[in-house]
């Protein structure tokens, strides 16, 4: 009997199976090859059959494939379905055909497939709150893996009732009786992949689930239904196509499952308040899924642990931001603007009000900013006393600001355009301003972490904050990697909450 929580990662290929079916010259080949790192097998007619790996490709004969070599593998996996692809019974592994155009089978690709148990500790957080996830990814990156294991997860675990959707049968396997890698959870196959949407929604309303998991939503009618099971309050578990939250924006196809997209125009007061155009993109409803995960790679992931949040962002700024876990390492907080905040000459905290001197900016759009932000601060038309100099990126290096900078101690900020958006964005920064959370729990939560990191610097001991939003842990961050330290968010909503350590 499997322990009831794995946290080494263990893993279970039946490869022996799949290469079974191989003709026995290409058998052969293997004992002399590496496995743990073989990601699958080509057969292509008239070509060199090849293995091949994460990292490279290895021709495993001299002689091209013949037709006979590729009926002797079909003769031994199951029927392709109309997604042409099957599968070997018992095992994870899945045989992908590709046709010529009257039909006949030319090419079969064998894809590895794996049971990796203790892959999902990066977003187990999410999974344990009931949170819908969504998994972004490149092919091969491992979507699917971590699928099957928070399907097990969630069912032997954490004792809930799942469905799984098992559209090609690639989460629990060829075969009625469902692979031991999915746990207890009970799996529903899809005759046909256009009837996907339709198997979703028989899910929920025969069966009661209390999770649903399900791989590849690609169309209308399946985010539909996933949209569907979201607002039942069934905890959804799916991947789809894309690799970054942008392309699910970006796509009218899928973008419901983040919220959808609006063009709306703006009243000419509320479009100078923001600092835009009067047409801008808004997110239209609330997202079908609660949190994204971005996989980057087998140990690594980007977690947006509030998709509404980042994709009002997106739309606002055009850049987007999230947390990056990473297997054994804190939580970090990224900032994938394509304005990333630079380097500065010096870092002490802002003091009130400031002074600003705009470089090569225009001082009636940074005067506007301020004021429509309310912030304690106001420009200077010469440096001599500036706190704070706003400059343009592209004269950072000017000899006339790096003297500027050395005779007052000035802290430097830089935007790439001379733009009100750019400008506000850059001050929201300097000042902590967050959307949504009043000042004064901003301003509170900097001095606790700034005494924090005081404690954590003359004691050399971590320090635990108190529980904050996923915003204003955002801030807290910042501040802690102005000095170099680490910090780690910790627990579950809305219990979670930085713990700083020494560098």
């Amino acid at each position: 009997m499997r322990s009831q929580c794995v946290s080494a990662q263990e893993r279970v290929d039946d490869l022996d199976l799949l290469l079974a079916t191989l003709p026995t010259s290409l058998r052969h080949a293997f004992p002399n090859l590496p496995r743990e790192e073989l990601l699958e097998i080509v057969l292509d007619l008239g070509r060199i059959p090849q293995a091949r790996y994460v990292s490279h490709t290895v021709n495993l004969a001299a002689e091209p494939v013949a037709l006979a070599d590729l009926d002797a593998v079909i003769a031994q996996v199951g029927d392709f379905g109309a997604d042409n692809r099957a599968g070997i019974e018992g095992t994870l592994h899945r045989i992908s055909a590709i046709r010529n155009r009257k039909g006949r089978v030319i090419g079969l690709t064998l894809r590895v497939g794996r049971a990796v148990y203790g892959t999902i500790d990066a977003v187990r957080d999410l999974v344990e709150g009931g949170k819908s996830l969504l998994l972004l990814g490149r092919p091969g990156v491992g979507k699917t893996t971590r699928l099957r294991e928070i399907a097990r997860v969630l069912a032997d675990e954490l004792n809930k009732r799942v469905i799984i959707i098992d559209t090609s049968n690639e989460i629990g396997g060829d075969g009625d009786v469902p692979h031991p890698a999915i746990g207890s959870a009970r799996r529903m196959q899809v005759p046909h992949p256009v009837e996907q949407h339709a198997v979703l929604i028989e899910a929920v309303e025969n069966h009661m689930p209390e999770a649903i998991v399900v791989d590849e939503i690609g169309t209308s009618a399946e985010a539909l239904a996933a949209r569907t099971i979201a607002e039942r309050g069934v905890q959804l578990i799916g991947t789809a196509h894309g690799t970054v939250l942008e392309n699910l924006v970006l796509n009218p196809t899928l973008s419901d499952l983040v919220g959808g997209v609006q063009t709306v125009t703006l009243t000419d007061e509320e479009a100078r308040l923001r600092g835009t155009q009067k047409t801008v993109s808004e997110r239209k409803a609330p997202p079908t899924f609660d949190a994204v995960v971005e996989i980057v790679g087998r140990e690594e992931v980007v977690v947006h642990p509030d998709t509404a949040t980042a994709v009002d962002k997106l739309l606002r700024t055009g850049v987007s931001s999230g947390a990056r876990r990473l297997s054994g390492q804190a939580e970090q907080v990224l900032s994938m603007d394509a304005e990333p905040e630079p380097a500065l000459v010096k870092r002490p905290a802002v003091r009130k009000p400031a002074i600003i001197f705009p470089y090569a900016l225009s001082r009636d759009s940074v005067e506007r900013v301020l004021r429509d932000l309310q912030l304690d601060a106001r420009t200077v038309g010469k440096p001599d006393r500036a706190t704070i100099v706003l400059a343009l990126r592209s004269r950072a290096d000017d000899p006339r600001l790096r003297r500027i900078l050395e005779t007052t101690g000035a802290e430097l900020y830089t935007v790439k355009k001379n733009s009100t958006a750019q400008i506000r964005r850059i001050l929201q920064r300097i000042f902590n301003v967050v959307a949504g959370v009043e000042q004064a729990e901003i301003d509170a939560a900097v001095r606790e972490v700034e005494a924090a990191v005081e404690q954590v610097l003359s004691r050399h001991e971590p320090a635990r904050l108190s529980p904050r939003s996923s915003a204003v842990r955002s801030v807290q961050h910042r501040v802690v990697s102005r000095h170099h330290l680490l910090a780690e968010s910790q627990g579950s909503e809305p219990e979670r909450h930085l713990v700083i350590y020494p560098g």
